[in-house]
């Protein structure tokens, strides 16, 4: 399971993307094709047309980082896109299933408790 703080997002290409791809290749499709500074701190997920490798990006201010999984069997499955979306939002504990492998077309969200901060009335 990954574990990031709240405040990183990420950014999901569902467009095939070449896996030799290096760091300044994704840095750049981070902002053509995800629209975002690869700087930002943020994590940048890219696959395969085969859907059975990823490459996720972080860059920081001191340079990037990269981390890349490739399966030996199957695909990763990406809830909810079509063909012609380039982007996909994703929540990491999301991301953290389909790399081991679950299939989240068929899962529930179940409700959780939101705390709500309410101020005066006035």
């Amino acid at each position: 399971m990954l574990s990031l703080p709240p405040s990183v997002r990420l950014f999901i290409s569902t467009q095939g993307t070449d896996m030799r791809y290096g760091f300044d290749r994704l840095a750049m499709l981070a902002q053509t094709v995800l629209g975002q500074d690869p700087f930002s701190g943020h994590l940048f997920v890219f696959f395969n047309k085969r859907k059975d490798r990823c490459k996720i990006l972080f860059g920081d201010r001191s340079g990037f980082s990269l981390w890349y999984k490739r399966l030996e069997q199957g695909i990763f499955r990406l809830p909810g896109h079509s063909a012609d979306t380039h982007r996909l939002k994703m929540s990491i504990a999301e991301l953290s299933l389909v790399l081991e492998g679950i299939d989240l077309a068929g899962a529930r969200r179940r409700k959780r408790y939101a705390h709500v901060i309410h101020y005066g009335d006035s």
